[in-house]
């Protein structure tokens, strides 16, 4: 897990190994009520999700925080091709000064009764805001590992 910089870009890395083949861990991603099982940072909940995983349609999540207003996340898919790699554009309905459209490129790598997912997304426009998103998908992965777990 890190973060590099591309000339000025700033861009978050991480890879995880969860215990599933390819094909499920994927479907984790690509299936709306899968994907509202794990999303989000620890303590958040997904009361509503449209996700439908077809290359140029729209996307939008609605992320509970456990104190506050709920929020929406929204996008574009760009590139779908199970169970080998999922991209989408991530932007927030409401942006603050810090915030800027970014990628998230997924590639799941089947390693037979396991799969490695490699996630990139950037470019973000502050550090900070990079370190938000790595807690998030950080978070995010950890449910998501104990969720796959459980099923194994």
């Amino acid at each position: 897990m890190g973060s590099r910089s591309d000339g000025d870009a700033l861009i978050l890395e991480i890879e995880r190994v969860l215990p599933r083949p390819a094909s499920l861990v994927f479907a984790a991603f690509s299936d709306p009520s899968e994907l509202a099982e794990w999303w989000g940072p620890e303590g958040f909940a997904v009361p509503s999700l449209e996700f439908p995983t077809q290359v140029g349609e729209s996307y939008r999540i609605e992320m509970q925080p456990p104190e506050g207003d709920a929020f929406y996340l929204t996008g574009k898919f760009r590139e779908v091709d199970p169970p080998a790699r999922l991209a989408y554009t991530f932007e927030w309905e409401e942006p603050d000064d810090d915030d800027v459209q970014t990628l998230v490129e997924l590639s799941f790598r089947d390693l037979g009764e396991s799969t490695e997912i490699a996630l990139r997304q950037g470019p973000f426009k502050t550090e900070a805001r990079l370190g938000l998103h790595r807690d998030g998908w950080t978070d995010s992965f950890d449910k998501l590992e104990r969720l796959v777990s459980a099923r194994a």
